[in-house]
């Protein structure tokens, strides 16, 4: 590490000693680590009211804690960090636009908030990985690009098979099916 005022922390450098930059930075990964976790969760839950809601719920506002800190941290060290900052605005908007979809049971909302949250959380692990992968055992062997790429990758798949296989999208599909066919007028006679 050339900087002076930087420190290593579980092998991650830390660019700075500044106590008010580390409580940031730890408040951060608290936020991230809860985010990481809780919209797993949220994912991997049966979907409706219950654990899929309140651990989406959670998820959204750990992923907001997030997005503050890292606009935060991003804004010391702009010229360093500013795609961070794009990335995290970009996730949280992804975040908000899916939670959206769901409460206002927007036209396709289904599909509309697998999208949305789906790709907040890839967009999420994105930018941990553009910041921290150079630093991580498996990880700092492969070239950059990947850090990038391979979240998309992994989980640009998985929100389609959501989008044409899940079972809640399918239910939903067909019971706007149903609607638009119990609202098509029956045959007319004339005489």
């Amino acid at each position: 590490m050339a900087d002076e005022n930087a420190m290593l922390l579980l092998g991650i450098p830390i660019p700075s000693t500044d106590p008010a930059f580390l409580a940031i930075v730890g408040i951060h990964v608290l936020f991230g680590v809860a985010a990481v976790i809780t919209g797993a969760v949220a994912m991997l839950s049966n979907k409706g009211r219950g654990r899929h809601s309140r651990f989406g719920t959670v998820y959204f506002w750990c992923l907001f804690g997030v997005f503050a800190t890292m606009s935060a941290l991003s804004f010391i060290r702009w010229a360093a960090d500013y795609h961070l900052f794009v990335l995290g605005a970009l996730s949280f908007a992804a975040a908000i636009f899916g939670r959206t979809a769901a409460k206002r049971r927007w036209r396709q909302w289904p599909r509309l908030h697998v999208t949305g949250m789906g790709t907040s959380y890839i967009l999420m692990l994105m930018a941990f990985y553009v910041d921290n992968g150079p630093n991580l055992p498996f990880w700092r062997e492969l070239p950059d690009l990947a850090f990038w790429v391979l979240p998309g990758a992994v989980g640009a798949p998985l929100i389609l098979y959501s989008l044409y296989r899940h079972p809640v999208v399918l239910a939903f599909d067909h019971s706007q099916a149903e609607i638009v066919v119990s609202r098509k007028p029956g045959p007319r006679y004339t005489e």
